[in-house]
């Protein structure tokens, strides 16, 4: 099912009912949305994007990313939504890969983006601009172009320990089945209800628009186009009945918010938390100041937001015996997958015994794009490995003990040492580098990296900051450098980050 029929289907019963809004202001109804997305895909068959093709998205969130996503899919094209806070070569790197034949972007991002492009890269439209107005304007196609469940239609890129992102290939069906996830699982929607947009909307926030578009809902924009507490209590106060999703890091910061100010959080329906799971003291005081309004999930870019849920009920559950190991758990598999943990050979383990967390069903992605390798070590027999350790109790609720060895959670955001060391490893001042995450109260984990310099140079960490900055997203850059004058390493040349850990505590 081709996710643009989802929008022509609630254009045609609602079509008056209020669909993408700007703050409080409505931009356009369901019938507008629908409008000037059908006519962006008859613009883009006009371009010879058909089926397949791949169209890649770089912008912060605003109204118009919901209208490229379903202008894409109306053409029967896949979507390459962007981290917006990735650095432009990053971005570049990324439309490359996947062979986009056109860029959709805004205003800032699609300068930075022209000032590192090439002849044969794509053309770049700014969604602000009057050519976009102009597509949008096209007589719109009369039904989107048909999918088949296995046919793909986002390609999400993620980072991985090789230094590059993995394009994660994922199709109707396993987008259908997350969304089908939510309603089972997390909640109902109706009309009356809203998503508020405060993540960015390439990843976890923007994957989460279906419901909302099924069920003919609201599609809030803060004006900010990102996350300000004050923003979001003020929107949740005037519209009503919002969900959202995000990170422990901004879950943390709307509490503090709400305390400080005396919110008591009117307005907001439901506040879905992942990227990591909650410390026991936060997600208790969250409870306690706004109230019966957290949902945890736990999900990655291979299954995107569908592996396991700690809904409502179980959230703000003090009656259970086991209610704290429940609390600090990340829930029970959702409806459409099955979790287990396995050895290093991939063979089950007894329940309460800890090892890699894998799950299998319709979620699971298709694959990575143009990576066989990698998929074949991913996904075995059906299972796709996490790379994830934790362990399930005797009830099915999924305790994580920790996340891949390499991986570093800073606010939500995976950062990968290995891509950070390669970049760093290509300063000429440095001769060796290890990347380590050190736990930080505001982020969850902050990036340090230990430099070893070359002899006979003069380093400094203003230097390594600048060359990061010059290269990498600023979130990826490490807080904290550490000049030694070599890494520890075992009788194999393996460095050692369990000294390097020591080193830093």
């Amino acid at each position: 099912m081709n996710p643009a029929e989802w929008l022509h289907r609630t254009a045609l019963i609602h079509p008056e009912r209020p669909a993408l809004l700007s703050g409080t202001r409505v931009v356009a109804d369901y019938a507008g949305f629908r409008a000037r997305a059908a006519g962006l895909g008859r613009a883009l068959q006009a371009t010879s994007i058909a089926k397949g093709d791949r169209v890649a998205v770089f912008m912060a969130n605003s109204t118009h990313y919901l209208e490229c996503l379903y202008g894409i899919w109306f053409a029967g094209a896949v979507a390459v939504p962007i981290n917006s806070k990735l650095h432009e070569k990053e971005a570049l790197w990324i439309i490359r890969n996947a062979g986009a034949s056109l860029v959709f972007s805004d205003t800032s991002h699609g300068s930075l983006l022209r000032a590192v492009s090439e002849p044969g890269d794509p053309d770049i439209v700014d969604v602000t601009s009057t050519e976009f107005t102009n597509m949008c304007a096209n007589a719109p196609l009369e039904t989107p172009v048909a999918l088949d469940p296995d046919e793909l239609v986002w390609l999400f890129y993620t980072s991985g320990t090789t230094g590059r992102p993995k394009g994660v290939m994922l199709t109707a069906g396993n987008l259908g089945a997350m969304t089908h996830s939510y309603f089972a699982d997390i909640e109902h929607v109706s009309k009356d209800d809203a998503i508020l947009y405060a993540a960015p909307m390439s990843h976890g926030a923007g994957i989460y628009n279906f419901m909302f578009v099924m069920n003919a809902a609201r599609h809030v924009i803060p004006e900010s186009g990102g996350f300000d507490s004050e923003e979001i209590f003020d929107l949740a106060g005037k519209i009503g009945n919002i969900s959202m999703f995000a990170a422990p890091t901004m879950v943390r910061r709307m509490v503090d918010y709400a305390e400080t100010n005396g919110c008591d959080g009117t307005g907001l329906r439901t506040v879905i938390y992942g990227g990591g799971p909650m410390y026991e003291a936060d997600i208790l005081e969250a409870v306690e100041v706004l109230g019966d309004r957290f949902v945890q999930i736990y999900g990655q870019g291979e299954c995107p937001m569908g592996i396991t849920v700690l809904p409502h009920d179980l959230v703000i559950d003090r009656t259970h015996p086991r209610w704290r190991e429940r609390l600090n758990s990340v829930g029970y598999a959702q409806s459409h997958v099955r979790v287990a943990i396995c050895d290093e050979a991939g063979h089950p383990l007894p329940t309460g015994a800890v090892g890699e967390i894998m799950v299998r069903g319709a979620p699971v992605m298709a694959g990575y794009w143009q990576n066989p390798e990698a998929s074949a070590e991913t996904v075995r027999n059906g299972w796709l490995r996490t790379g994830d350790v934790g362990c399930l109790d005797d009830e099915g609720f999924l305790t994580l003990r920790d996340r891949s060895k390499d991986v570093i959670i800073s606010g939500g955001t995976n950062i990968y040492p290995r891509e950070v060391e390669e970049l760093l490893l290509q300063h000429e001042a440095v001769r060796e580098v290890s990347v380590i995450g050190a736990k930080d109260e505001e982020w969850g984990e902050i990036v340090v990296a230990f430099v070893v310099a070359r002899e006979g140079t003069a380093l400094s960490e203003k230097d390594l900051d600048a060359y990061c900055i010059d290269h990498i997203a600023r979130f990826k850059r490490p807080k904290i450098y550490r000049f030694i004058p070599d890494l520890p390493k075992n009788n194999y040349g393996k460095v050692l980050k369990t000294e390097l850990r020591r080193l830093l505590a």
